[in-house]
């Protein structure tokens, strides 16, 4: 993702046109969002994964090709970028319904926490290997993508998934009946509407805060090399949290634990008003970014277990979606506030916005019932969902 936008402005030298071609991506994965949800319950999750990376690897392959013959331009580009966008849009409801039939309930915590840790290294690392490998040669990132797709493809030809019982008295149905069969089982349960709310608030307004932070030590005269590690502590602490969050959802009620991410976040987020240094504020993003992935687990490992198998490719284009526009409002919305408001008053709007959605969940009644017990044995006493999975 960072190879795209240099490869962009190497061949044409415009922004505007290299943000097209990143943002074609996040497009094209919202627009697939929910009908690849209901194709991922429709079709066998293994072979779906499976297609997603042999189809991205002819893609890379046909890209570097391109770029070798010297043919290559915006709009091969563009068709590039919309296959990696489908593709994500697919792959990543499937995983995430996978995951409960290849682990007990009991480990489920564990693997989305270490699932988002694998994320979150994978990100950090890759925009530094992609800024250096574009530096070797600009097809150099992308025959490195082509391996990576290859690779990840012969990876998943071993993983074996327990197969999936068709669920009694189901017949198949017109596919956009079944996206709005998903969206209506999230929006009637209450528990999975304000989970729902609680992750796309966390996302939209931590990604509006992230970017005002960054205008402000810019502002404030933070040498681009100490931003950089501001950005590298912001990783490092996600990847921290994400381990510790398994250990955290054990010892927490899922009440405490999400109400109190939220309340250290709204207590944390305004001290950068008064942080002038690049490693202070590193910190600071490091700390921010440690607490989220425990409330996340929690809220995934509900979200995934309280689901029937039969929805969960659903449950997860509903979640891609509405995750991917707080992804992408996020930033226009920091970006509007550095433009409307100074620096300390855009970051102190936003800290105002996470207290506001704190006292929300804090005395959000739905929340309070959340059971202290595990989600597996509340998930053992919902007819349904335990009936379909996999012993």
């Amino acid at each position: 993702m960072i190879a795209f936008p240099l490869l962009v402005l190497a061949l044409t030298g415009s922004a505007a046109q290299s943000g097209l071609v990143v943002g074609a991506v996040a497009i094209a994965q919202l627009v697939a969002g929910l009908p690849a949800g209901a194709l991922v319950d429709r079709w066998p999750r293994k072979l779906v994964m499976l297609g997603c990376e042999a189809v991205q690897a002819v893609a890379a392959a046909g890209l570097v090709l391109a770029l070798w013959a010297g043919v290559g331009g915006v709009g091969l580009l563009v068709a590039v970028a919309v296959v990696m966008g489908v593709c994500r849009a697919l792959f990543e409801p499937a995983e995430e319904a996978s995951l409960p039939r290849l682990v007990p309930d009991d480990q489920v915590p564990a693997a989305v926490a270490l699932n988002a840790a694998r994320t979150s290294a994978g990100q950090l690392s890759g925009t530094a290997l992609g800024g250096f490998l574009f530096a070797v040669g600009r097809v150099v990132p992308f025959a490195f993508d082509v391996v990576a797709h290859v690779f990840a493809f012969v990876s998943l030809v071993f993983v074996r998934l327990p197969g999936r019982p068709a669920p009694a008295g189901r017949a198949p149905a017109h596919l956009g009946r079944e996206i709005l069969e998903g969206l209506r089982w999230v929006w009637q349960q209450p528990r999975l509407r304000v989970t729902v709310f609680c992750v796309v608030s966390l996302n939209l307004f931590f990604s509006a805060y992230y970017l005002v932070i960054i205008v402000l030590a810019n502002e404030r005269g933070v040498p681009s090399g100490e931003i950089g590690v501001m950005a590298a502590m912001l990783g490092a602490g996600g990847i921290l949290g994400s381990l510790a969050a398994p250990y955290l959802h054990r010892k927490l009620s899922p009440y405490l634990l999400i109400a109190g991410v939220f309340w250290a976040l709204t207590v944390l987020t305004p001290l950068a008003v008064f942080v002038h240094n690049g490693y202070v504020m590193g910190a600071l993003f490091a700390v921010i970014a440690f607490l989220p992935p425990a409330a996340n687990t929690t809220i995934s490992t509900y979200q995934l277990l309280f689901t029937p198998d039969h929805l969960r490719g659903r449950l997860g284009g509903v979640l891609g979606v509405t995750g991917g526009l707080a992804a992408a409002l996020g930033p226009a919305l920091g970006g509007w506030l550095v433009e409307a408001l100074p620096g300390p008053a855009a970051v102190l709007t936003c800290a105002a916005a996470i207290a506001v959605v704190t006292i929300l969940t804090t005395c959000s009644g739905t929340l309070r019932g959340f059971p202290a017990a595990t989600q597996a044995r509340e998930l053992e006493e919902t007819p349904g969902p335990a009936t379909e999975r996999n012993p």
